[in-house]
């Protein structure tokens, strides 16, 4: 019996050793640099939080890392705090984050950067960056930058930029921009920008611009700038100060200006247009007002206040040149 329980305890000697061997050295590493890198220090595979390190690397929250480059996996979101360096490659996980995200990111929740994101940036709810976000950037709920959206941005439920989106534009409710929105423009609901909305625009309800709409501009009810210049289609109105271009409303068209400045030039076709101003071109509706005309209107109501005697209401058609 004694020798039967020497020979067992031989046998089961080595493989207790080998596991006492891996154990001690995968924890000797993870206390003091926090991570297990094999063959190397900077490159291979790493388990842990690295701050530099090319290759395969998982972690569970990023900190303080510097510069990863190759395929970053990570379980969770980095403390915005102790968020930054940057990760260039493939960034995975529910939460992807870090200061700069350049390559393919995908998160299963959402996929973040403090400042920068540059190339294909998914968040299946949501993607954002603290700066600029450039290339294909997608989010199931919402896309956003703090400065700057260049490239393909989609949100399903609204796509937002507090500076400039340029590009193909798209928010399932809405899209909007602090300053300008540029290139192809789709809103659900709405589009709208600070200053300057500019290229092929489509709202499901309104647009609008604090400074100008330009290009092609559809929308399901209403548009409104100060300047609105190209072709532009509305459901029921549109409305500015200056207006140039081919104009569309099946409700009215109304230049508005609180000195009686304002200006309509090219065409204008409503059921009511109305210009607080000078109409330069041609109007067609049911009902035409302009303050003074270089041109003509034509209706079964065409008023120009400015008009000589005689020629201020007519019907059919008014002119002046």
């Amino acid at each position: 019996m004694p020798v039967k329980r020497i020979k067992m305890a031989r046998k089961n000697l080595l493989p207790f050793m080998l596991c006492f061997f891996i154990f001690h050295m995968g924890v000797i590493p993870i206390v003091g640099a926090q991570s297990l890198t094999l063959p190397a220090k900077t490159w291979g595979i790493c388990f842990g939080n690295a701050p530099r390190f090319n290759g395969l690397r998982f972690n569970i929250m990023d900190n303080r890392i510097e510069t990863i480059n190759g395929i970053n996996i990570t379980a969770w979101k980095a403390n915005d705090r102790n968020a930054g360096g940057r990760v260039n490659g493939i960034s995975l996980g529910l939460l992807p984050y870090a200061g700069d995200l350049n390559g393919i990111q995908v998160g299963l929740l959402g996929s973040g950067a403090k400042k920068n994101m540059r190339g294909i940036n998914i968040g299946l709810i949501g993607a954002g960056a603290g700066s600029d976000m450039i290339g294909l950037n997608f989010g199931g709920i919402g896309v956003g930058a703090g400065k700057n959206m260049k490239g393909i941005n989609i949100g399903l439920v609204g796509a937002g930029a507090g500076d400039d989106a340029m590009g193909i534009n798209i928010g399932g409710l809405g899209i909007g921009a602090g300053n300008n929105l540029i290139g192809f423009n789709l809103g659900g609901l709405g589009v709208g920008a600070g200053d300057k909305v500019m290229g092929i625009t489509i709202a499901g309800i309104g647009a609008g611009a604090g400074e100008q709409l330009a290009g092609l501009t559809i929308c399901g009810l209403a548009a409104g700038a100060p300047t609105i210049k190209g072709l532009t289609v509305c459901g029921l109105a549109l409305g500015g100060k200056n207006i140039s271009g081919l104009s569309i409303a099946l409700g009215s068209i109304q230049v508005r200006a609180e000195k009686g400045d304002g200006v309509y030039n090219g065409l204008a076709v409503s059921a009511f247009n109305f210009i607080k101003g000078t109409q330069k071109g041609v109007a067609v509706g049911i009902v035409n007002y302009a303050y003074r005309l270089k041109g003509l209107q034509i209706g079964l109501v065409n008023i120009v206040r400015d008009n000589p005697r005689g020629r201020t209401v007519l019907p059919i058609i008014n002119f002046n040149f």
